[in-house]
């Protein structure tokens, strides 16, 4: 029998725990990420399921646009975190959170999950157990990741043009990465690359400041100077044992002929590599400004495959009661 339980504060030490020992958690699923969100900008409703005592998953999320469960919310990912499940405790748990809604007079679920390579080992029990009680595709949306193996030469990988253009970047004295925590020079790129686009970053400043203090492990920032000038940057998110997140890739455009966001890939691939991490996550590439949210970025897409990215998916299923 699974019982389903609020979260409270005095569970936050054991969220957080069973996330880094789940099969397919990330730091978006923790408390301390959430606690970078300023008091009151969301109502949480995370969920805690229990059986024999012990917590079987967590599904964080919130109450929105009336009675609408939505996971996540003021996060990337979301949806039940679980270690490995068995088929039978899949159908169990999915079965025992569609009551849940109901008894709560839920109209509608929506669960978006990391792609699969978040997984330690990748199992589909849970994605099976939701379509087949009721849950329905709702969304795609396309990352672009990069398999990661020691031991090999990294630029063979790559498309010509990129191999050539990071040889030469490398064979440049003037153009040096750093990873540092120079924020402040960091976040007017990033300012000026999003304003191009009409958009704001995800993060304000003081955003980033705070996760880096909640999450140490979990930011690092790697930038790139042409002499002593910043020209461009990446923020690696590093959500999980198995995935690297390329969060942010902003370059100064007066500097593009140096090509700095191609020397930061190599950089942060091979550093990456060294940490032991599976795969570089480079984001989703949609477009943004289009009606259909699933719209493709494809120059987007095209320009990530010369770094021998592979599409995955990240997908987000829905219940209507």
């Amino acid at each position: 029998m699974i019982e389903v339980i609020q979260y409270s504060e005095e569970w936050k030490e054991k969220w957080d725990k069973f996330v880094d020992e789940s099969n397919n958690g990330t730091m978006f699923h923790k408390q301390a990420f959430f606690d970078y969100h300023t008091p009151g900008k969301f109502t949480f409703n995370h969920l805690i399921f229990i059986e024999n005592s012990n917590i079987l998953a967590l599904l964080p999320g919130s109450i929105r646009n009336g009675n609408s469960f939505e996971s996540p919310i003021g996060a990337s990912y979301g949806s039940l975190v679980t270690k490995d499940l068995k088929f039978e405790t899949a159908l169990e748990l999915v079965q025992t959170l569609i009551n849940y809604g109901k008894e709560q007079n839920w109209e509608t679920i929506y669960l978006t999950s990391a792609p699969r390579v978040y997984e330690n080992h990748q199992n589909e029990n849970l994605d099976f157990a939701l379509l087949w009680l009721g849950f329905k595709y709702d969304l795609h949306y396309i990352s672009s990741a990069i398999k990661l193996e020691k031991g090999i030469d990294y630029l063979e990988r790559f498309s010509p043009t990129i191999r050539r253009n990071v040889r030469k970047s490398l064979s440049n004295p003037d153009i040096r990465v750093e990873i540092n925590e120079r924020y402040d020079e960091f976040y007017p790129i990033l300012l000026e690359n999003k304003a191009r686009h009409d958009v704001k970053p995800t993060h304000s400043y003081e955003d980033l400041l705070k996760l880096k203090q909640l999450m140490p492990n979990e930011l690092k920032l790697f930038m790139v100077y042409y002499k002593d000038n910043p020209i461009g940057g990446s923020l690696m998110f590093y959500p999980n044992k198995q995935v690297a997140l390329c969060f942010y890739n902003m370059l100064k455009y007066d500097f593009q002929h140096l090509k700095p966001i191609q020397r930061v890939m190599y950089e942060l691939i091979l550093d990456a590599t060294e940490n032991g991490f599976s795969y570089v996550d480079i984001g989703v590439s949609q477009d943004t400004k289009a009606e259909n949210p699933m719209t493709p970025s494809r120059n987007l897409i095209i320009f990530k495959e010369k770094f021998d990215a592979k599409t995955v998916m990240r997908n987000t299923f829905k219940y209507t009661y």
